[in-house]
């Protein structure tokens, strides 16, 4: 029988080599051949920089959940529309692959209203998701954020 070699990482990020023989193991690891080594070192190196944007991302995730629980928002491009003339609208989020003359015109609007605009990183059913819908969501308009701070953290990074 023959020795099995595997790459496995501690919660510290350092590289550990293992050798590993048991028989109730054998179907649960693939072996890590000789060239992979430093492409998984290499991945290892980019997860220390994606992990920077997934905060921010989960930053503003914590903060618009906060805001659906204790705020004063509304959901869609009609009802955004509605806040932004009355001048009621705080803030404004807008999905990435929200139509571009859409985008433009919700931009529009808020600038008139002297309203923030802030682009959320992922797509439609992203933010859906990040305001606990289960449908999809191309904008939204905060016009009270509740115990959030969402309006002095998200203009301010643009």
């Amino acid at each position: 029988m023959a020795t099995l070699f595997f790459q496995l990482y501690n919660e510290a990020g350092t590289l550990q080599h293992r050798h590993l023989e048991p028989k109730w193991l054998r179907g649960c690891l693939k072996p890590c051949p000789s060239s992979a080594k430093s492409a998984l070192a290499a991945s290892a190196m980019s997860t220390k920089k994606q992990s920077k944007a997934s905060k921010s991302a989960d930053s503003i995730n914590a903060r618009l959940q906060l805001v659906m629980k204790s705020g004063k928002y509304s959901l869609g491009y009609k009802t955004t529309l509605k806040t932004l003339r009355q001048g009621k609208s705080k803030l404004v989020l807008i999905c990435n692959n929200c139509p571009a003359l859409r985008k433009s015109e919700i931009e529009y609007y808020a600038m008139l209203a002297k309203t923030g605009v802030h682009h959320f990183a992922g797509d439609n059913n992203e933010l859906g998701t990040a305001c606990g819908r289960y449908y999809r969501v191309s904008c939204l308009s905060i016009t009270d954020p509740g115990d959030s701070d969402i309006i002095r953290s998200l203009p301010g990074q643009e």
